[in-house]
């Protein structure tokens, strides 16, 4: 029962996960406009993976997305080939942990095979919630260096060279996505644990005879066509059959016979 809770709650964890990296990648508010020194403003601007948005004091919004793949920085394809490859292994790993439920039956697999799929699977959320972690991380980073850029620029008198960005909320979705995939992982893991059964986790040699029991019986000599046993070959040379008498008994020769 342990087990199948803990295989369940993974499989939802794991769910939850992916289901927010995948928002999270969607999100355009990966980047948000910082207004510490103009809070009131016509124009607010946040980017996200895919696209930049500009939204007006009106209430338009305005998106226009990314036309350029080679002009982008490498560490933002980075992050997108992260986040890409995280989802992917997080959908795989939700396909293979279906099939590995214990509460479900599939014809006549074995828990051995349950169990390694369980593994697979909690191995699959583990680097999809990692993945996911790092991208997230990595553009925080790139966050945090333009942001001192930035503010040093303005410190020097250059107050209108570019807009300072910071923190948006797909951000915190992606860690927190991150987060659970990798959680529900290490429970699948865990729960591959219980999957197993017990003649497996321990392995005893033993001897036994392969095939049919043989049983070994004694019988009569038969001998080969054309054979006929010589009981005086077997003997020995001069020997002879010693004489019967009436009654059917043999009589020996005494050793005064020989005088």
């Amino acid at each position: 029962m342990a087990t199948t809770l803990c295989q369940v709650l993974g499989f939802l964890v794991s769910l939850l996960g992916v289901a927010g990296s995948i928002v999270a990648t969607a999100m355009d508010t990966w980047s948000t406009q910082d207004l510490y020194d103009n809070p009131v403003t016509a124009v607010f601007q946040y980017q996200g993976l895919w696209r930049s948005c500009v939204r007006q004091s009106s209430g338009f919004t305005e998106c226009r997305p990314y036309f350029t793949i080679l002009g982008l920085p490498a560490m933002f394809q980075a992050v997108r080939a992260l986040m890409i490859v995280g989802i992917v292994l997080g959908i795989l790993g939700l396909l293979v942990c279906i099939f590995a439920l214990k509460c479900i039956r599939i014809g006549s697999m074995e828990d051995t095979a349950k169990a390694n799929m369980t593994l697979t699977s909690g191995i699959m959320f583990i680097i999809a919630g990692l993945c996911a972690i790092t991208g997230v991380s990595v553009f925080a980073n790139m966050l945090v260096t333009n942001f001192w850029m930035s503010t040093t620029s303005m410190f020097q008198g250059m107050q209108n060279v570019q807009n300072r960005y910071t923190f948006g909320s797909a951000l915190f979705v992606g860690w927190v996505a991150g987060g659970l995939a990798l959680v529900g992982g290490i429970m699948m893991c865990l729960a591959c644990k219980g999957l197993i059964p017990e003649e497996s986790r321990y392995k005893a040699v033993s001897y036994n005879a392969s095939g049919r029991n043989i049983s070994y019986r004694t019988g009569p000599y038969k001998a080969g066509p054309g054979y006929e046993a010589d009981p005086r070959a077997r003997k020995g040379a001069g020997y002879e059959e010693a004489p019967r008498s009436e009654d059917g008994r043999r009589s020996y020769p005494s050793k005064y016979d020989y005088v």
